[in-house]
């Protein structure tokens, strides 16, 4: 039998384990676990002494190789007496007499986590000399190892897979099974290679001083496969949900499904839409979206009242849509929410009686997300980063979390907003930031009157979400627009008020905005400049 068909053993006994770990949680309990099996402890610096004190008999892999820890514990692993005893092949008779012939003893089992690298460049002050020294070489090498040899020997990179591992040795009388060995082998390629990506993330986006650039030259994004969806956007295409490593709070894939079938593709995508919405407005919230595009949105002083102003927008387009809330949802908005047809439910809580309701329709999906803290601030949630995908390449930029506060706008007309006004430009401009450019969004009384959404021409976008009022019965009289970018001509502005706003919000910085801003006084609306554009593509 050639060296590439012979098969792995279906049980690899475990007789010796190496521990070495940066992360020491529940290491001693399972390295009692493992003695208490009659396996044999080899281990390094501070895990061999977080062993002993335990009361483990613990090798100490310098008396085992021969060799001290030395170069302030640079080298401690990277010998042939180590890895000679995790990479030889026990099904290979060459590699067995090698062992024999130069003393080297098989290691079964590695339990290895490595240097905090990630931590270490997430503090403040982290400079390139302490992110090279938190840089793990042998480690990442035994986990390789190991992982390479997965046919006969079992490699752990995670404490939570610590408990499985010792039932399996129950199981299996002292030896782990191939498919163990195998799944925890993917673990560990997964590990080192999401260790090397961030180091290459970290260094590539600085210079040899240790000064930060915007972005990596060599950019390595990690994500875990949460599920295989059913299909893409169409059924021919196929799909699959990959969370973050380390997903912000309050994000859409920190989700937990309550009740109803898996998220598809499709859901997925607009759920995020109306999540990312409604975070960003006041509670009580509600946001319905259909194909990626807030179709209504109110503000209202519950939860049932701010859905029934949000379905009143565009009752056509609401129906099968993505509903989601920024307070908690009690029963008697979800028994009203019930009697439409909808995809996924969304809120940060639920009463126990609109679990109740709720339950009655059990098709819908109920998805509970927290609200992340970011006392009204987007920018609150941080830096991250937004990705699309092009042929042959992919667009990577800092996400659109920042906003212009309303104290920073400039009023560019002569009449000024009146306070309601004000309230309701800045309500439209919140919602205006979340909808497919180009975006014109008219609102009154924290209700959106009309959305027009992701047209070519801006003037066309005025006539559709002023269409749209017009369908669910709604007058855009004494309403207000926003605009997610500059007015390019007076034209479009000229559209929003023959259908009646009274006062726009837009970012301003055309060439021709003294031509909008005159034809604003003309028309005799007030007018304000944010200095922020929201395109959304």
């Amino acid at each position: 039998m050639s060296k590439e068909t012979l098969t792995p053993e279906k049980n690899a006994p475990v007789r010796c384990a190496l521990l070495s770990v940066s992360d020491k949680t529940g290491i001693v309990e399972f390295a009692k676990g493992l003695h208490a099996r009659g396996v044999t402890l080899l281990s390094t610096g501070g895990t061999a002494a977080a062993l002993t004190q335990a009361g483990l008999p613990v090798v100490e892999v310098g008396q085992h190789t021969g060799f001290p820890e030395m170069l302030d514990g640079r080298v401690k692993t990277l010998h042939p007496k180590i890895h000679g005893g995790i990479l030889a092949r026990r099904d290979l008779p060459e590699h067995v007499k090698a062992l024999a012939d130069h003393g080297i003893a098989t290691i079964d089992l590695v339990a290895v986590n490595l240097y905090p690298f990630r931590e270490t460049v997430a503090r403040d002050g982290c400079t390139l000399d302490d992110a090279i020294e938190n840089i793990d070489i042998g480690g990442p090498s035994m986990v390789r190892a190991a992982a390479k040899n997965w046919k006969h020997v079992g490699i752990v990179v995670e404490p939570a897979d610590y408990p499985a591992l010792l039932a399996a040795l129950d199981e299996h009388g002292n030896a782990l099974p191939e498919a163990l060995r195998f799944d925890l082998a993917r673990k560990a390629f997964a590990h080192t290679a999401a260790y090397d990506g961030a180091i290459a993330n970290w260094l590539t986006a600085r210079n040899e001083k240790g000064v930060a650039e915007d972005f990596p030259q060599s950019f390595h994004y990690r994500g875990v496969c949460v599920q295989t969806l059913r299909y893409g956007e169409n059924p021919h295409q196929k799909a699959a949900f990959y969370r973050d490593e380390a997903p912000p709070v309050g994000s859409l894939s920190t989700f937990t499904l309550l009740q109803g079938k898996a998220l598809s593709y499709n859901n997925l995508a607009d759920s995020d839409a109306a999540w990312e919405c409604v975070k960003a407005l006041p509670a009580f919230a509600c946001v319905i979206v259909k194909h990626a595009n807030p179709c209504g949105v109110a503000v209202a002083d519950n939860a049932l009242n701010a859905y029934r102003k949000a379905w009143a927008t565009d009752p056509v387009s609401a129906f099968g849509g993505i509903i989601a809330f920024n307070g908690v949802v009690d029963e008697a908005a979800a028994a009203v929410i019930c009697e439409q047809f909808l995809e996924v439910l969304i809120a940060p809580a639920y009463t126990d009686g609109a679990r109740a309701a709720l339950a009655k329709k059990p098709n819908v999906r109920v998805l509970e997300i927290a609200l992340p803290k970011t006392n009204g601030d987007p920018s609150a949630l941080g830096s991250i980063l937004d990705f699309k995908r092009i042929g042959g390449g992919l667009l990577v930029q800092s996400a659109d979390n920042r906003t212009a506060a309303p104290d920073t706008w400039r009023v560019v007309t002569r009449k000024a907003p009146s306070a309601d006004e004000m309230r309701d430009l800045v309500f439209a401009w919140n919602v205006a930031k979340y909808v497919k450019s180009n975006t014109i969004v008219y609102a009154r009384h924290l209700q959106t009157m009309g959305v027009g959404a992701g047209q070519m021409s801006r003037i066309d976008s005025a006539r559709i979400a002023a269409l749209k009022a017009q369908q669910a019965n709604l007058t855009l009289q004494g309403s207000v627009a926003a605009s997610d970018a500059f007015f390019p001509f007076r034209d479009g502005l000229d559209v929003i008020i023959d259908y009646g706003a009274t006062a726009v919000v837009q970012p301003g910085g055309s060439m021709r905005d003294e031509e909008v801003i005159a034809a604003a006084n003309e028309r005799d609306i007030a007018m304000v400049f944010t200095g922020m554009r929201h395109f959304r593509h």
